[in-house]
């Protein structure tokens, strides 16, 4: 046998191999460039919006420092209070005001005396205070601590700073000369950064940044950032919904995260540990991070001294990894903040077009196969036609035809020898009988399928009155009503799993378990039996409304053995069941005229589906045609219940 293929394949096979070894190299050359720039282009993004979340980090510890050291040269708050109260007060406000990110200014005396002016704008704070609604501002006093006028009071102030409420909370359990910052400045005797560490009077993981006083080195003067606003101030989202950054101290520890999640572990360890110093998180014990191990070596490489960008494999996939000191006014040192962001995120964008480069390119190439195709079915064409008029001469079809013309002289010479051999088989053929085998069977083409015993579930359908619907309506209306009935009808059929073997003038002739085995074809029958009422009576509905004619359809259901197969001559067969049991089925279709039902079912339907439907006995009955009587039941519904 030799191989052979169409002309068009061949030619389509040369013009698609010409554009794929032009293309390829090209595309690829494009590719590797564009990547390699998306990814350049990708890193100096994440560069730039990185530096900008550290510089806001910075800019908000930054407006803390700057307000303390203004704090500190005041004399108002080097007396303890209740003097100068009014003072000290609205100049907290103020800071307030002007650093939005703190959640309080205070100052603590060594005769423990303590001023705290709080903003309540988190809904937590608020909370833990019990502040009233509409409250802004909350200032916490405690003075005379030693005497016997001792005030202890929490103040509610609005936007305005016009007072809401007030009331007295106990002192005792708070002392500033026992907090951190408080004890931290007094042993260094200068500006200090502490935390995190839980805050006394709000109870919530806390920065400080606190100095003592010019005129009194024994007060102390402090602003406090909460740790929330911080993991808010590294959000990376900007770069990427995957990118997170965090805040790692001098000692590895983890102070901030972008990611809520570890963000509030977190919070939920320091939190657990109100205790007097700051509170480490070990990096290395727990999985908060799989980069803060690698960004701890990197911190400690005189290369990244300053900060810098480094690739790295990480969670198996390509990750950028941007590091850099952000230490404030000589606080916070060592403190060094880190972006992480999946390499397949920066170039994801530039990856898309080349993608969509590449489908053009593909286009092109698919383009030019259709060329191809078409310039080769142009050569073809006549090829195929003489073709199939050779396939017509050798199958009898001798009638006269016009000759195929092209612009090739050697298929105009192959055309004039076929019609000339046309016409001399055509008038052979008057004297020779037509009656000839036109088709051989291909042997591996279908074959007729062997009839067969086995257990069948039949379903037979028949329209009330139908030769009088067909009389009063015409043809047309008839056959739409029809054709809309049979689809309704055979859709639901294959639904449930039967066999639409035979249509029968107005009637459907359904089977199960053949020739598809179905375990269940017994209550597959009668679900479909149902379902088809329940759908007619829907369908009847829309045809009253729309004037045409209602169907009323009546079922007869049985189960039993039947021979199912091929029958009829060896020229033309017929896939379909014969026996006792289709004859019982089509009977019982035919009966419910007389008992005035829509589905009834023989016995052998009810022992086969009695524990999951509804049926109602009617009792023995006489089949014409059949000596023995018949137990008959009405299929009423789907669900077990009292028989009658």
């Amino acid at each position: 046998m030799h191989w052979s293929k169409p002309l068009r394949l061949h030619l389509g096979v040369l013009v698609v191999a010409s554009l794929l070894c032009t293309s390829t190299p090209i595309i690829w050359l494009a590719f590797r460039q564009g990547s390699d720039a998306a990814v350049s282009a990708g890193v100096q993004q994440m560069r730039e919006m990185s530096l900008r979340l550290i510089e806001g980090y910075r800019n908000t510890l930054q407006g803390g420092t700057e307000a303390v050291a203004l704090a500190s040269t005041l004399p108002q708050l080097t007396s303890p209070p209740p003097q100068d109260i009014t003072e000290k007060q609205q100049f907290f406000l103020e800071v307030l005001r002007n650093v939005p990110n703190a959640t309080s200014v205070y100052t603590g005396y060594p005769d423990g005396s303590y001023l705290q002016v709080i903003n309540t704008q988190r809904q937590d704070v608020r909370r833990i205070l019990a502040a009233p609604d509409g409250t802004a501002f909350a200032i916490r006093t405690i003075a005379r601590r030693q005497g016997p006028d001792v005030i202890s009071t929490f103040r509610f102030l609005d936007r305005q700073a016009r007072p809401i409420a007030e009331r007295d909370v106990d002192f005792a359990s708070f002392d500033p000369r026992q907090r951190p910052w408080y004890q931290s400045v007094i042993q260094q005797g200068e500006e200090v950064s502490v935390g995190p560490y839980v805050a006394g009077t709000l109870q919530l993981p806390t920065l400080t940044i606190a100095a003592p006083m010019r005129d009194d080195d024994q007060v102390v003067v402090g602003i406090n950032i909460h740790l929330m606003t911080v993991s808010r101030l590294l959000d990376a989202q900007e770069i990427s919904p995957r990118a997170r950054a965090y805040i790692i101290d001098d000692a590895d520890d983890l102070i901030a995260h972008s990611d809520p999640a570890i963000m509030n572990r977190l919070l939920g360890i320091w939190s657990k540990s109100a205790g007097d110093g700051a509170v480490a998180v070990d990096t290395t014990t727990d999985s908060y991070d799989t980069s803060l191990e690698t960004v701890a070596r990197l911190r400690r490489d005189p290369a990244f001294a300053n900060g810098g960008v480094v690739r790295i494999d990480l969670d198996g996939e390509r990750q950028i990894l941007q590091i850099a000191p952000v230490g404030v006014s000589g606080l916070f040192k060592g403190s060094v903040a880190a972006i992480v962001v999946p390499l397949e995120d920066l170039v994801a964008e530039a990856n898309r077009l080349l993608m969509h480069n590449l489908l053009i390119a593909a286009a092109f190439v698919i383009a030019g196969v259709a060329a191809s195709v078409m310039l080769s079915r142009m050569v073809s064409r006549s090829l195929y036609r003489l073709a199939d008029e050779a396939r017509r001469i050798g199958d009898l079809d001798v009638g006269e035809k016009g000759v195929s013309h092209s612009f090739i002289s050697e298929i105009n010479t192959l055309a004039g020898a076929l019609a000339a051999s046309r016409h001399a088989i055509s008038q052979f053929a008057l004297y020779v009988p037509r009656e000839v085998v036109r088709r051989i069977i291909d042997p591996k083409g279908r074959t007729a399928v062997k009839a067969q015993r086995q257990d069948v579930t039949v379903l037979f359908t028949d329209i009330r009155d139908f030769t009088t619907i067909s009389e009063q309506h015409s043809p047309e209306d008839v056959v739409d009503t029809l054709s809309a009935y049979f689809e309704l009808l055979n859709t639901i059929a294959e639904h449930n799993g039967g066999t639409v073997v035979q249509y029968l003038g107005d009637s459907i002739f359904v089977m199960w378990n053949a020739p598809v085995p179905d375990a269940g074809h017994a209550e597959n029958g009668c679900r479909c039996a149902l379902a088809m009422k329940a759908a007619v009576d829907e369908l009847n509905e829309a045809n009253r409304r729309n004037g045409r004619p209602a169907l009323i359809t009546r079922f007869g259901l049985h189960t039993g053995p039947a021979v199912v197969g091929s029958f009829g001559a060896i020229s033309r067969q017929q896939y379909t069941a014969m026996g006792d049991t289709i004859n019982v089925a089509s009977r019982l279709e035919g009966l419910n005229k007389e008992f005035n039902t829509s589905i009834l079912v023989s016995a052998a339907i009810y022992e086969a589906v009695a524990d999951r439907f509804a049926l109602r006995p009617l009792g023995l009955v006489q089949l014409k045609g059949r000596g023995e009587k018949v137990d008959l039941w009405e299929l009423v519904e789907e669900g077990r219940r009292p028989q009658e």
